[in-house]
């Protein structure tokens, strides 16, 4: 993507002082950069590409040591690549639509695993919110530390970078979970000011939490 841009802002450069010639010449420098960024992009389609795309959500630093799980290529859900730090990666899930990986702290697995156990059995978001409450209020589930962090990578098209594992078009958002906290107990919104501020989603529930979402680019 660096390249896309750079390529494009020296086009404007050049294009605005040079002859007709190299006009042209500028402009088929500029089309061969622009097809070679494009064709870069290409299906997800082994477990070996789950897991780089997967390992993108979390933070560049840890990802070597990082926990990959989800669904293979056969569709069974299984350990793609052991780890040994304080995370665990969701990995994309090829049968829905888009692509979405995830990256959170080991804490949170029992809430993240009693999740997928219950859209397992055909429970709707609010059932699954639900239970999971009523669980949590009980001690029967455990929420995870206080402050835990849930990474996010997400994006319209199911396409990446072999070379990077860059996922086209994929964006950044962070959830920083406190379970029972309201606007009162920490001083945050509970709607959001703008991109980029953190805000309150769940107030006074065993999901609270702060989210984050970063400005395009960043």
């Amino acid at each position: 993507m660096k390249h896309l841009v750079s390529s494009i802002a020296l086009a404007g450069l050049l294009f605005s002082c040079n002859s007709p010639e190299e006009k042209t010449s500028v402009k088929n420098e500029v089309e061969e950069v622009l097809t070679e960024e494009i064709s870069n992009f290409v299906a997800i389609d082994s477990d070996e590409a789950l897991i780089a795309t997967a390992l993108m959500a979390a933070p560049e630093n840890s990802r070597e040591g990082c926990k990959v799980i989800g669904y293979n290529m056969k569709g069974e859900f299984v350990t793609l690549k052991e780890g040994d730090n304080e995370f665990i990666c969701l990995a994309y899930n090829s049968k829905l639509e888009g692509f979405s990986s995830a990256c959170y702290h080991k804490s949170l697995e029992p809430f993240m695993a009693r999740g997928r156990e219950l859209k397992a059995e055909g429970k709707d978001s609010e059932e699954t919110f639900n239970i999971r409450e009523e669980e949590v209020k009980s001690g029967k589930l455990e929420m995870g530390s206080m402050g835990s962090t849930l990474h996010l990578y997400f994006g319209g098209e199911a396409l990446y970078n072999p070379e990077t594992a860059e996922v086209k078009g994929a964006i950044y958002r962070y959830v920083v979970y406190m379970p029972w906290a309201t606007a009162e107990t920490t001083g945050l919104p509970v709607i959001p000011k703008g991109s980029n501020h953190p805000w309150l989603m769940n107030p006074g529930t065993h999901k609270a939490h702060i989210m984050i979402s970063p400005l395009a680019g960043e």
